[in-house]
């Protein structure tokens, strides 16, 4: 029944003239950034920061520090159910693409795909799905098949042509590190992604994650405060260049200090045993307006949208591929 399922693949330079399409999830990163009257300024600032800490991180021949630029280009993969036309599709999952620029040679170096992750389907399960599981209850619980369309939307769009010609490798999301998890530093050091953290229970997040196909791995880079989260599949230490693994840090890093500084631009740095907090009180503010309370009210309207326009009407068509399609 994959037939009835079609991926097309849309793509918008983000930059300091970005302005989100009227379709774009609204607690997005980047379209978080691109709002309001600060809005060129915010994406200015932020951009200079992805650049700068690309450059600290490829210090190698590197003497002056601004070899590198980092072109961000956000990749929509918008999904046609059966004959729908382009009006029709819907805007399942949004990633990011980054591109080096190398001053230098003048060279264009492909950067990681994946970074951000941005999903429709997400903030219904998380946001509408699993909040009404657990109105009333006593004790949290997770409803059974959480996760399983989407896990499988999104092995369909990782797999589809659309992506295999736009795109050499998987993803790589990168997100932070869980607040209610502690994390044990290990002797694994890795030149680029760093030292590496363990915990020993998994969170929601990489339960979710696991459904989409993805492992996880938590590695604090060269000068962080703290660990990040990378999700992937294959083997992220041999499967991605150093140039790649850094554009990736240099992104998600920026937007993690601007998003969650009580973490990740906090003045100090993950001890041997840590566990992240949002309550943290001794961290740095970045020039950049961020409203993060309207994000997660957000993420409820746009889980009622994504059950409106995508869960309802398809609902279905839906459960019978889903059973149909094995994870």
């Amino acid at each position: 029944m994959s037939q009835d399922f079609t991926f097309h693949i849309k793509r918008i330079r983000f930059d300091e003239n970005y302005r989100p399409a009227d379709n774009t999830r609204t607690t997005t990163n980047f379209a978080n950034l691109a709002r309001g009257e600060s809005r060129q300024q915010n994406l200015r600032n932020a951009l200079t920061m992805i650049d700068n800490r690309f450059n600290t991180l490829a210090h190698w021949d590197n003497p002056t520090a601004d070899r590198y630029a980092v072109e961000l280009d956000i990749i929509t993969g918008e999904l046609r159910v059966g004959d729908g036309g382009e009006g029709d599709a819907f805007p399942a999952i949004e990633v990011l693409k980054t591109t080096i620029v190398d001053r230098s040679t003048g060279k264009r170096i492909e950067g990681m795909v994946g970074n951000n992750f941005s999903s429709y389907v997400r903030d219904y399960d998380f946001s509408v799905w699993l909040s009404e599981h657990n109105k009333d209850r006593a004790e949290f619980g997770i409803p059974e098949g959480f996760g399983d369309l989407h896990g499988k939307l999104f092995k369909l769009f990782v797999n589809s042509e659309a992506y295999r010609e736009a795109f050499r490798k998987p993803p790589v999301i990168c997100l932070s590190v869980s607040s209610s998890k502690v994390y044990r530093r290990t002797e694994n050091r890795h030149p680029v992604l760093g030292v590496e953290y363990e915990n020993n229970e998994s969170s929601l997040t990489d339960f979710y994650f696991d459904k989409m196909g993805l492992q996880v791995r938590y590695f604090m880079p060269p000068n962080a405060v703290a660990p990040l989260a990378f999700y992937f599949s294959g083997d992220l230490l041999s499967d991605y260049t150093d140039l790649e693994l850094i554009s990736a840090i240099s992104t998600m890093e920026t937007f993690q200090k601007i998003y969650r500084p009580e973490i990740y631009n906090a003045n100090s740095a993950a001890g041997k045993t840590y566990q992240p907090s949002l309550k943290h009180q001794d961290y740095s503010l970045t020039r950049i307006v961020y409203d993060r309370e309207e994000r997660s009210q957000l993420a409820v309207e746009q889980g009622r949208f994504t059950e409106r326009h995508f869960i309802k009407p398809y609902q279905a068509l839906l459960r019978d591929w889903s059973a149909s399609y094995a994870l």
